[in-house]
């Protein structure tokens, strides 16, 4: 099936290939496409940029096979959703951070270097100093469980963490995160293993990136979910990727386990409270109009409930009619896990299957995704990958949606 395309176009866009495990529901809000025919994706021109950024909030995900970028190009590419956007989406490289030892930065351009493994290629690198080693995170060093060794070496593994690309702390969350694949093993499978009880499992390409959308995830709240979501805002820890690195995950790789290891919030780097960030749990779509429920789970620390608007109708199952603001972090993490976990259900997960000289482009703003799989040493998966900081917040629901859903 050919998706139709707004005038100017000699780009061909098709669904991406999905797996046999995406349900019904993923495939008719088609989240992933494949565009073909940009003629040099270092200098997108206006007319294929209108048609690009129109996929990507509509589609969530848009991939580019077989192209030759540069780390300049990239940077123009991400760079073109948010022109005022000019830093790193996490600031400078802080070494307390659970991310420190994930990427290293490319010299020149808000651009890094993710992976696993030893490269020394120079095209690769671009100026990192040779040899560089990486390692591709692992459940095993951040969920509260993992998986017996004789069963990863047999291929189960898990969702590491689901999440956007955001610092959630002083910076306003990317618009768009850009990957390009350089260097990986293909034709590896993996089973993840959801571990929650429920039996869940999902197999993916080793290494592959999972996608889930924000929308699907809001569409599938029930009624009183759906006007408690609307009603609700996160408030986040300072520094939460310090705050978090003593603590744990879920199994399922969606938010933290609650038992009582986080950083004191007097033991982190100074911070202001002026730069805690406070965002709505559903974000509206520039272009859709829809509402995505939007949430990092791993960071949160507070949750505020505003009471229903005079017009609502209270019933027995209205949550929260009059309001609230839960600061117990089990019982807020516990209620989010409730809006969230259906939306990572297997039929609902899409997951890229890298290649090199593959493009990928994403809805940091309305997706979350993960990264799968666990690498030996001696497997090199090596990507570029750019997001900026945002000029602007991210909007909420409107007067319309609350009249519609609350």
């Amino acid at each position: 099936m050919t998706i139709p395309l707004p005038p100017a176009a000699h780009l061909g866009v098709q669904p991406v290939p999905y797996a046999s495990s995406v349900g019904k529901r993923l495939r008719n809000e088609q989240l992933g496409v494949v565009v073909s025919g940009v003629r040099d994706i270092n200098n997108v021109s206006p007319e294929e940029f209108q048609v690009i950024e129109q996929l990507l909030y509509k589609h969530g995900v848009v991939v580019f096979e077989n192209v030759d970028l540069t780390p300049a190009g990239q940077w123009a590419l991400t760079g073109a959703f948010d022109p005022a956007a000019v830093e790193y989406g996490h600031g400078p490289r802080t070494e307390q951070s659970v991310l420190h030892n994930d990427l290293r930065n490319l010299s020149g351009t808000p651009v890094q270097l993710i992976g696993n493994g030893v490269v020394t290629d120079k095209h690769i690198l671009q100026g990192i100093p040779s040899p560089c080693q990486l390692k591709h995170p692992s459940h095993q060093s951040f969920h509260k469980t993992s998986i017996p060794d004789e069963d990863s070496e047999k291929g189960f593994t898990r969702f590491y963490r689901w999440h956007m690309d955001a610092a959630l702390y002083q910076r306003d969350p990317p618009k768009v995160t850009t990957l390009y694949g350089l260097e990986m093993p293909t034709s590896r499978r993996n089973v993840v293993r959801y571990d929650d009880g429920t039996g869940d499992e999902l197999e993916v390409p080793l290494g592959g990136t999972a996608f889930v959308s924000g929308k699907v995830m809001f569409d599938l709240l029930p009624a009183e979910y759906k006007s408690l979501a609307v009603r609700m805002r996160v408030k986040y820890m300072p520094h939460p990727y310090i705050a978090i690195g003593t603590a744990k995950s879920r199994p399922t790789g969606l938010g933290m386990e609650s038992d009582d290891l986080e950083v004191p919030f007097e033991d982190l780097p100074p911070w202001e409270e002026k730069h805690i960030k406070t965002f709505p749990v559903c974000w509206k779509n520039p272009v859709t109009g829809n509402l995505h429920v939007q949430v990092h789970p791993s960071g949160i620390h507070e949750l505020l409930i505003d009471a229903l608007p005079p017009t609502a109708t209270r019933t027995e199952s209205t949550l929260f009619p009059d309001g609230g603001h839960i600061t117990d972090l089990k019982e807020a993490r516990d209620l989010l896990y409730k809006l969230q976990r259906p939306g990572i259900a297997p039929e609902h997960v899409y997951v890229v299957d890298w290649k090199p000289r593959q493009l990928a482009l994403f809805h940091n703003r309305g997706c979350l995704h993960s990264i799968t799989g666990a690498f030996a040493v001696r497997f090199v998966r090596m990507l570029w990958q750019c997001n900026l900081a945002s000029t602007d917040s991210p909007a909420g629901p409107t007067e319309e949606d609350l009249q519609l859903y609350a």
